[in-house]
């Protein structure tokens, strides 16, 4: 089926069930298909894309002077639709679609917070990224908003969210964080138990909002992919690589082969150095420090070279408008071949041992196990998901350059457990290798910066990228100068914090930081 018959397909559809819709002029925002729908509509073209299996993959609105354009996110196969209506700004209500999606849960009432639109039939309808730091009448995406805001110097203290809590005989609660012993970044959980057993959690974030989508508002190009590099630390060169992505396709430029191959390479020691240090952590969160120490090592030797051949430990600001700030020196080829060839010889024993050791088995297999059904319904992607047997990674299922023209080997587990987990990442670090690899095999010759051209008014474009923690989504709007009018960058740590929630029930609280960290939710990435 082609996407424009797919298209009419899910118009007929939804027309049968009385729901009206149009395809806007022009119908396209590359590689996405628009669909406009009253806003009475809104919610039961979601409850017929649930009902097909649809994945719900993320919303955002984008305000103008009169009513607020809301754009959800739908994902079948290999095929993605936008679902957009417009909300006025005199009556700024919208249905929810929560009940059909909880994936939307989170992220609708981030919009409800920060626009001011009230998501009708929404079943947790408090605050959740303002907290307490602006007034009940401030939302700070109206454009009338100033970017410093006009709150008090001092933000009161979050006392009274609405923590779900269980009664019984027995049942206790532990409130942890929001900050904690070791230098990561404040959330906070609060459990309810009996003995050890965990009953719930529901995890409080949002501490550490930067007001991202803010201050993107009025910048350049070259601002913004410096800022989309630090929406979160660890994922820099995906954020960047998605912000550029969505800006080339609002102009309809093309960048370099060999920029290409290299932000892929990027990505790919991204990767690597990601799964290197969790591989380790979780280990040493079960108290088996040798594997720790021996991933950190090869993480810092992987990370120095970083520097050495492109100027950042964690590839900060190389992926530029257009290609990249810096090109592979004329010696990088062998010397990134040796890396990768010593990489697989160091990681064969550490990874034998992870694989099939008593005491690690103990404490991993069958631990925080999050089903297939859990993981589809919460909008997973990434390794969360790949571990409960979702295989879904846009390198293969809707491949960009340069991957279209490479072979991408995905994992595909099914017991969705701590082990899985890990042995994904393990699985994935072997198939990077070979990746960069073929990239190196492969890697053409020529430029690797180009002039991003100016931007027709109102350009507008869709960043995919697949990240280390799975797929990364960034909506780019130009104003009527070539600056940033909307930036909205999503990261898959949207949809990996309501799985750890999820799969820690009937576990033990002595688990919980195992389950954490083998989740590994980014704090930065979440709290915009």
């Amino acid at each position: 089926m082609t996407d424009r018959d797919w298209l009419l397909e899910y118009r007929r559809r939804l027309g049968e069930e009385g729901v009206s819709c149009s395809a806007p002029d022009p119908d396209t925002l590359a590689p996405v298909v628009r669909l406009s729908l009253a806003a009475q509509d809104w919610r039961r073209a979601a409850e017929m894309a649930a009902a097909l299996g649809w994945r719900w993959a993320g919303i955002w609105g984008d305000p103008g002077p009169e009513d607020c354009l809301v754009r959800a996110c739908l994902v079948h196969d290999d095929r993605r639709v936008l679902l957009e209506t417009r909300v006025p700004w005199s009556e700024p209500v919208l249905d929810s679609h929560a009940r059909c999606y909880p994936a939307a849960d989170r992220m609708e009432r981030h919009a409800q917070d920060l626009l001011g639109i009230t998501f009708h039939d929404h079943p947790h309808g408090h605050r959740w990224t303002r907290h307490r730091a602006w007034r009940e009448q401030d939302h700070p995406l109206a454009p009338d908003f100033p970017v410093h805001g006009h709150g008090p110097k001092r933000t009161p203290a979050d006392t009274n969210y609405p923590f779900v809590r269980i009664q019984g005989s027995g049942v206790y609660e532990i409130p942890v964080g929001p900050v904690h012993a070791g230098i990561i970044e404040p959330g906070h959980f609060r459990f309810q138990a009996v003995g050890e057993e965990v009953l719930r959690l529901e995890t409080r974030l949002g501490y550490v909002h930067k007001g991202i989508e803010k201050i993107a508002v009025g910048t350049e190009p070259a601002a913004l992919a410096r800022l989309a590099g630090r929406v979160s630390g660890d994922s820099t060169v995906v954020h960047a690589w998605a912000a550029c992505q969505a800006m080339e396709r609002a102009t309809d430029h093309g960048v370099p082969a060999r920029a290409l191959h290299l932000r892929a390479l990027l990505a790919e020691r991204e990767r690597i150095a990601n799964h290197l240090g969790d591989i380790g952590a979780i280990c040493n969160d079960v108290g088996f420090a040798f594997v720790h120490m021996q991933c950190a090592r090869l993480r810092e030797q992987w990370q120095r070279r970083n520097h050495e051949l492109f100027g950042h430990r964690l590839l900060m600001d190389v992926v530029a408008p257009g290609g990249l700030a810096c090109d592979l020196p004329a010696d990088g080829i062998d010397t990134l071949r040796a890396d990768h060839q010593v990489l697989r010889q160091d990681v064969e024993p550490i990874f034998a041992i992870v694989d099939d050791h008593p005491s690690l088995d103990d404490r991993l297999l069958g631990t925080g196990r999050l089903s297939r059904e859990d993981a589809r319904m919460l909008g997973c992607t990434g390794y969360v998901a790949k571990a409960s047997g979702l295989s879904f990674d846009l390198r293969r299922d809707q491949p960009y350059p340069p991957y279209d023209r490479l072979r991408v080997t995905v994992p595909d587990l099914q017991e969705g457990d701590v082990a899985s987990r890990v042995r994904v990442r393990m699985e994935e670090i072997h198939a990077s290798l070979d990746l960069l690899d073929q990239l190196l095999d492969t890697l053409p010759p020529g430029e690797v910066a180009s002039d991003l051209p100016r931007p027709a008014p109102d350009a507008q474009g869709i960043g995919l990228i697949e990240g280390w923690r799975g797929e990364i989504m960034t909506y780019v709007r130009f104003d009527q100068t070539g600056r940033i009018a909307r930036f909205f960058p999503r990261d898959p740590s949207w949809f990996l914090w309501p799985a750890l929630e999820r799969l820690i029930h009937d576990n033990i609280v002595p688990d919980f930081p195992v389950c954490n960290k083998s989740v590994n939710g980014s704090y930065s990435g979440h709290d915009l």
